[in-house]
């Protein structure tokens, strides 16, 4: 059977023709047939982000200059001592709509999705969003809507050279020493899948380092889940706890059945 419902909007508002009411056995029935096509999409996916580990570097070879909390930085400044470096492109300047109050509606959502930053801390990797906008009023904002990330100021044509002049864009770097090399950029509809801590790993050279992944041979990979941890509780070097160690055993046991073998 199907039904008809109002969908709720105030207004006269045509009426939503939605999918059929079934029994619990029928309905779990389709939920294992749309299940076989999303375990595809998350092969699919993590297939994907192996291409993307074996994509061509480009080395950086202009000094790039920013300004921070602290005063002057360079790009290499950026990375906190880390191997990787996400950089945002978020417009926050005079001339976007909602300047000096907000920042670009667009870029104000993604910012709202960023996971904790300990996170991707702990797999060697340092997030940052950057602007045109004056390092008072980025402090402002932040503190105004709850935005806890790094954040600083272009002060030369980063942006530009990198392809988001114009638009908002995330490019990832990687550091050797102090040799620097860009790895990957994703834009438009890419960036909307940004915010979670596996979608900013996925696209860095180094990825999630979990023994499951198809990395090239040297990469630095942990058992998988052992490394998860509290945000506030990322000490470095430190041993698993043993109680997570524990727990996690068995949901790496299922995640290997679930892949069918150790790597997709």
């Amino acid at each position: 059977m199907t039904t008809s419902v109002r969908n709720g909007q105030k207004g006269r508002q045509p009426v939503m023709h939605t999918p059929p009411v079934v029994s619990p056995q029928a309905w779990e029935a389709a939920r294992q047939q749309l299940l076989v096509k999303e375990k595809a999409q998350s092969h699919a996916r993590d297939a994907l982000a192996a291409e993307r580990r074996r994509m061509p570097w480009m080395a950086v070879e202009k000094a790039y200059a920013f300004v921070g909390p602290q005063g002057n930085v360079s790009l290499l400044d950026l990375f906190e001592g880390r191997r990787q470096l996400i950089v945002y492109r978020a417009f926050y300047e005079p001339g976007v709509y909602g300047w000096p109050d907000h920042a670009c509606r667009g870029c104000s959502m993604v910012a709202d999705q960023v996971a904790h930053v300990a996170h991707l801390n702990a797999r060697d990797t340092t997030l940052v969003f950057i602007s045109r906008a004056p390092q008072a009023d980025i402090a402002r904002l932040k503190a105004r809507m709850g935005w806890k990330m790094p954040w600083y100021t272009i002060t030369d044509s980063f942006d530009g050279d990198f392809g988001v002049d114009e638009w908002h864009g995330t490019n990832v770097f990687y550091r050797d020493g102090d040799r620097l090399f860009r790895t990957y950029f994703v834009n438009n509809r890419g960036d909307e899948q940004m915010g979670n801590t596996w979608n900013y790993l996925d696209i860095t050279p180094l990825g999630r380092q979990e023994v499951w992944e198809d990395s090239p041979d040297g990469y630095p990979q942990t058992p998988t889940y052992k490394w998860w941890n509290w945000h506030d509780s990322y000490v470095a070097d430190a041993e698993p706890d043993k109680k997570w160690v524990e727990v996690s055993d068995v949901g790496e046991a299922a995640f290997r059945d679930q892949q069918g073998s150790a790597k997709p």
